[in-house]
């Protein structure tokens, strides 16, 4: 647990925690695999990781991007994932388009979620599918990448990736599953504010209900779990550490 007064020591913090780990990474395989996820929350890492000094601390020409979660609307669309991480990280650090693999939402949501699945087991080939690094948000709803409250998703056991149908209003979603996800070496959780502050405590200090707390899945099998949190989202929690 990292919990910090404000949010940009969180946003300092993970972005060190995010160097160290990438650069370990690569000392130790030549290469390095992250999952990013979207949303309001993780630009401020991004805007942080593609300047000084971290754009200049990291072999960013050995790593591998890849999303844990996509909506389905059109890659110009401001709320697709991989658009606003174009912008944030990749366009700034000039990262090669062969080294960033987007969720495609030109097909059905199955169909995308299929291809997904596919280019995840080519670029890892014969090896085991584990992410060096992958990060995580927390919605305020306690759901995470698009593990969403009462959806069959959650009792997924055999599918890397899987379609998501959330609340109406919504538009569907693709999805990695919580069993690819805690496969990886390190999960990280970033969350901050005060609305965050109720699931947080469910997730980590209420009782076990994984259908209603779809981030309670998360727990990576044979590697780290980390959170990291400001004061305002830990404030209901009971331990500190």
């Amino acid at each position: 647990m990292n919990i910090y007064e404000t949010v940009d020591q969180v946003i300092k913090e993970l972005a060190d925690y995010f160097m160290h780990t990438v650069n370990k990474a690569i000392a130790d395989t030549g290469e390095c695999t992250v999952v990013l996820s979207g949303g309001s929350s993780p630009k401020p890492l991004y805007d942080l990781l593609a300047s000084y000094p971290y754009k200049a601390e990291i072999d960013w020409d050995k790593m591998y991007f890849f999303f844990g979660d996509e909506r389905c609307v059109p890659f110009n669309d401001a709320a697709n994932n991989g658009l606003m991480v174009k912008k944030a990280l990749f366009e700034p650090l000039m990262i090669a388009d062969s080294r960033i693999f987007y969720i495609s939402t030109t097909q059905s949501p199955e169909e995308s979620a299929k291809k997904y699945s596919k280019r995840i087991k080519a670029h890892f080939k014969d090896k085991p599918i584990r992410f060096d690094l992958i990060l995580l948000g927390l919605g305020d709803n306690a759901h995470t990448a698009s593990l969403f409250p009462n959806t069959p998703v959650l009792n997924e056991q055999k599918a890397l990736v899987s379609a998501v149908y959330p609340e109406k209003d919504q538009p569907p979603r693709i999805t990695m599953t919580a069993p690819l996800i805690n496969e990886a070496h390190a999960i990280v959780f970033l969350a901050y504010g005060e609305n965050k502050a109720q699931a947080v405590k469910f997730v980590l200090e209420g009782k076990k209900d994984p259908e209603t707390y779809p981030a309670q899945l998360i727990n990576a099998e044979d590697g780290s779990d980390n959170w990291f949190l400001d004061e305002n989202a830990a404030k209901l929690l009971n331990r500190k550490n």
